[in-house]
């Protein structure tokens, strides 16, 4: 059986900055160049102000570089126009961010079949999909529960439920344990290692929480703009 490694993700000499008030540039990124290995999770640490962020929202294609380019499953996304980028990404990436971003008038269901609402499934197969990831999330009791009768942890998983209803290659996640306590943190991490291993969805995770290093399978540490390989 092959152990070669399959790079699905591929960032090459990336460079962002940003102007200040007083109109000089601020470099946020520095010639950034990694590679994400298929099914596993990887994760990007650094302080607060380091540009994990910044660095996500253009792996991503929610933001563009200055320059350098990024290739997921060989489709180079930053030179695909606004249309093609956002079918793109609603086929093959998911995104679970710090806030949950739930619509508070619907259920946990109904939220996590959104993105299906969206592309057009029909009703009664969405909320079929939706249930089934909900269990899968173990939320499996609280389908009918609106985000105001969940916990701060419950609502996360609501939120992962969502990101994976368009079956996602890649799910980014942004300090998504970030406004969580330690044990639903840790849950929640504990979750994204089993849907690693169940479904081999690919993560990239960042976060200044330096617990996650136990948990990646590749670690990179981000600091004053520029990214190393903590394993």
């Amino acid at each position: 059986m092959s152990n070669e490694k399959k790079i699905i993700l591929q960032a090459n000499n990336i460079y962002k900055s940003f102007k200040r008030i007083d109109d000089q540039r601020l470099e946020v990124l520095k010639n950034i160049t990694l590679e994400i290995e298929e099914g596993k999770l990887s994760v990007i640490v650094g302080a607060s102000g380091a540009g994990k962020s910044t660095l996500l929202h253009i792996l991503s294609g929610l933001d563009k570089p200055d320059s350098g380019s990024v290739t997921i499953f060989n489709n180079e996304i930053t030179k695909l126009n606004d249309d093609k980028l956002s079918k793109f990404r609603n086929s093959t990436i998911g995104f679970v961010f710090q806030f949950h971003h739930l619509l508070p008038e619907f259920s946990a269901v109904e939220n996590s079949a959104m993105p299906l609402f969206i592309s057009g499934m029909d009703f009664t197969q969405a909320k079929t999909r939706a249930v089934e990831l909900l269990h899968l999330v173990g939320l499996g009791e609280r389908l009918t529960h609106k985000p105001s009768e969940l916990s701060g942890g419950e609502q996360q998983r609501v939120a992962i439920a969502r990101a994976l209803a368009m079956s996602p290659k890649i799910i980014f996640a942004d300090e998504p344990t970030g406004n969580l306590d330690s044990i639903n943190g840790e849950a929640i991490h504990n979750l994204f290692l089993d849907l690693r291993d169940k479904l081999g969805i690919t993560f990239l995770m960042v976060s200044h929480n330096p617990s996650l290093i136990e948990i990646g399978d590749i670690v990179y540490e981000m600091k004053d703009g520029l990214i190393s390989t903590r394993n």
